[in-house]
């Protein structure tokens, strides 16, 4: 076959079908004689139809992940080759590159090795499998993908088919006309177990995700029965105890998930325990909805009970719910040792996506190290309240009986955290609080413990980081909940103080829990699934409340009424409206947790004048008035100042002409104009199709030659 030299001389493909695969395309080899790959051009539009036909091939269906990924923003490159990415991206077959089977070692899903003379059956996946291709964006013309195929034929390294129903190497009855399995299909298939769905229900959801593949069967429904059921039975008689010692049980989890692992290392007389778990699923939901987006730690849980504290990092998804993406499991909140697990994570998130990073991390503890989040994530740091104000209101209303107590001691504990933007002298208001309730000794003595060792550090990093607001707030209380659920069962109590344990919840149920969730609503498949999962956090339930169910105190502004939308006898009474630190007598409030009926109040208050702001927009409009007081005046930091707050005002008012009009097209036409070089600011001229803004060619490459060296000088001052 030819070789082709120039990007330019190769068509563009668009095939009339749906979804296209490899063998619908002509290739041609493109580079040099020394050097040279199997490409085919096609518009970058089709590249998500171009992926689904190869994965539906009747020969080797399987599935493709993001093994690399790289990006580049426009006008980053001065000189570029007709070849340059804009977005680079490496695919590879869900069966590689690892072999799990190879040579007859033991099997994830085994704890022993078999007595048996026969290699080792294969597993689902992983089996060495090295079909991958790449998919390049093309810099010159983004609306082309240059698609460069390495490997076409599902083989591993000694060139035999290792998937599929061409595997001739396949062990075991009927293995060939097995039914393909893949990890979707898998961790659907034990999610729905984890969660105690009937298996009935099971079944019927497996036969369906086998059916995309091979269509329907009896003999793959006789099948899928069979695996259901021994799936079911593995699960069941799973258990965490790999061995009687917890610490040698935890190296041999280590040695089995090493790619579930981040950073691990085993305690010593130098060094404590650290254990970072993050699963392939998470990390590619923390490259998807952390990049450009805020994350948050829920960093001490468990720290009375279990053995480790559980520190979770979290990202919000597309309903801005509260995702778990990385567990680390360590009593050490040192500076070294926290950058240590920190800047593994972010590693292999950059691994496989170099462009990746955060706006923002949220915090919930004022211990906390902050300067390994701003130097490893490079991002500014939010401080959230939840957990202050569940501490707060929960021992408030276990340790004093009466609700009009509850309601002042919670109303005056608000007004101590407002105060430190009021200059109020937070020593006289705690020194005041103690004495107008001297007779609440359980109470106070629980504050005197607790928080007054610890009150000024608290209330000067509220002061000096930014604000959460509510919904955040809220989402990182509803995966609190959530996990306290999942861990703290009655019928566990015993096996608190074993690290395994924790690990083996962690990955098993909790994790297929948010899988199923993240499934059920992406695709519709599970609808009480997916109405559970988007009623589970008080904001979204507080949006289902009307405007009307709402009164307020339109005179004093001391309480709101909320009538309750199951029963219109029943009203809810919220003390303190449009504070953080409002108090509902309802039962999911009077239990610590922050309720839709307060939610919905303080929505309702921000349209009022007169009740007060909420916490986060106070800490705004603080750093915009230091902003604007800081710097003096015609000096350089006032332009840095002015600036940055033009460049934010212009992103806000971006992302308000997004959303608000109908049309798309008025956003597009106020957009300014952006000329591709030089040479077509004089003129505009329609490009091709199949053609590509390449840089300049010979001829001008030998017209700049020939000029004088001076010349160049000054073109290069220009």
């Amino acid at each position: 076959m030819e070789i082709v030299e120039a990007l330019v001389d190769i068509p563009v493909q668009s095939p009339s079908t749906r979804d296209f695969s490899s063998d619908d395309l002509e290739w041609v080899k493109f580079g040099n004689a020394e050097h040279h790959d199997d490409v085919a051009l096609i518009p970058y539009a089709r590249v998500d139809e171009f992926i689904i036909g190869e994965c539906c091939k009747v020969e080797c269906p399987t599935r493709f992940h993001i093994e690399k990924g790289r990006k580049r923003s426009r006008g980053s490159l001065k000189e570029y080759k007709s070849d340059e990415y804009l977005e680079y991206r490496l695919y590879w077959c869900s069966f590689g590159p690892e072999n799990y089977g190879e040579g007859g070692s033991i099997l994830p899903s085994r704890r022993y090795r078999l007595n048996t003379r026969n290699r080792a059956a294969r597993p689902q996946s992983m089996r060495g499998c090295m079909c991958h291709f790449v998919v390049k964006r093309l810099y010159a013309d983004p609306s082309l993908a240059l698609i460069i195929y390495n490997n076409r034929h599902h083989v591993n390294k000694s060139g035999f088919v290792c998937h599929g129903p061409l595997d001739g190497d396949a062990i075991g009855p009927g293995a060939k006309k097995m039914a393909y399995i893949c990890d979707e299909i898998q961790q659907q298939t034990m999610s729905l177990i984890y969660l105690g769905i009937p298996e009935e229900n099971v079944l019927q959801k497996h036969i369906e995700g086998i059916q995309r593949y091979c269509g329907a069967d009896a003999k793959v429904n006789s099948l899928a029965s069979q695996y259901v059921q021994k799936l079911g039975a593995i699960i069941k008689r799973a258990t965490h105890e790999l061995d009687l010692d917890d610490q040698a049980s935890i190296r041999m989890w280590v040695e089995r998930n090493k790619k579930s692992i981040f950073f691990y290392r085993d305690s010593s007389e130098a060094d404590p325990f650290i254990l970072g778990i993050q699963t392939g699923w998470q990390l590619r939901q923390m490259i998807r909805f952390g990049h450009c987006s805020l994350m948050a730690a829920d960093s001490t849980f468990g720290i009375k009970r279990l053995k480790y504290p559980l520190c979770t990092l979290l990202v919000f998804d597309s309903r801005q719910h509260a995702l778990p993406v990385a567990w680390v499991i360590t009593r050490s909140f040192a500076k070294p040792d926290v950058c240590q697990w920190m800047k593994a994570l972010v590693d292999r998130v950059r691994a496989v996506d170099t462009g990746w990073k955060v706006n923002g991390f949220l915090i919930d503890d004022a211990a906390a190290e902050i300067d390994p989040l701003r130097d490893i994530f490079c991002c500014p740091v939010l401080f959230s309240l939840w957990r202050i104000r569940r501490s707060w209101l929960r021992n408030v209303i276990k340790k004093c009986s009466n609700i009009e107590v509850q309601r002042e001691i919670f109303n005056r504990l608000g007004k101590l955290v407002y105060g430190i933007w009021g200059g109020v002298n937070y020593a006289s208001a705690v020194e005041e609080l103690m004495q107008d309730f001297v007779d609440q000794k359980a109470f106070m003595q629980y504050f005197k413990g607790c928080w007054l060792p610890k009150i000024e550090m608290w209330l000067s990093v509220m002061q000096s980081l930014p604000l959460a607001s509510q919904e955040a707030s809220g989402a990182i209380e509803a995966y609190h909940l959530k996990l306290k659920c999942k861990l703290y069962d009655d019928s566990h109590l015993a096996a608190f103080q074993r690290v395994d344990w924790l690990v083996h919840k962690l990955t098993t149920e909790l994790h297929s829990s948010y899988w199923l969730d993240r499934c059920a609503d992406e695709t519709d498949s599970f609808q009480h699934i997916k109405e559970e999962y988007i009623a589970s956090t008080s904001w979204h339930r507080a949006l289902q409340i009307p405007d009307s169910a709402v009164l307020l105190d339109e005179k004093d502004c001391l309480f709101a009424k909320v009538q309750s939308m199951k029963d219109g006898n029943i009203t809810r009474f919220v003390s303190n409206p449009g504070s953080e630190f409002a108090f509902c007598d309802c039962s999911w409030s009077l239990q610590g947790n922050l309720c839709k009926h307060i939610i919905k109040v303080n929505m309702i208050c921000k349209s009022h004048n007169n009740y007060q702001t909420s916490m986060s927009f106070n800490s705004f409009r603080e750093l915009l008035t230091t902003l604007l007081t800081k710097p003096t005046d015609d000096s350089i930091e006032l332009d840095r100042a002015t600036a940055l707050t033009y460049q934010t005002l212009n992103q806000i008012q971006r992302l308000v002409e997004l959303n608000s009009p109908n049309n798309i097209s008025t956003v597009v036409n106020n957009l300014p104009l952006k000329w591709v070089s030089k040479k077509m600011r004089n003129f505009c001229r329609k490009r091709s199709s199949s053609s590509l803004a390449l840089p300049s060619g010979s001829k001008e490459s030998a017209r700049r030659n020939g000029k004088s060296r001076k010349r160049r000088r000054l073109s290069r001052l220009r």
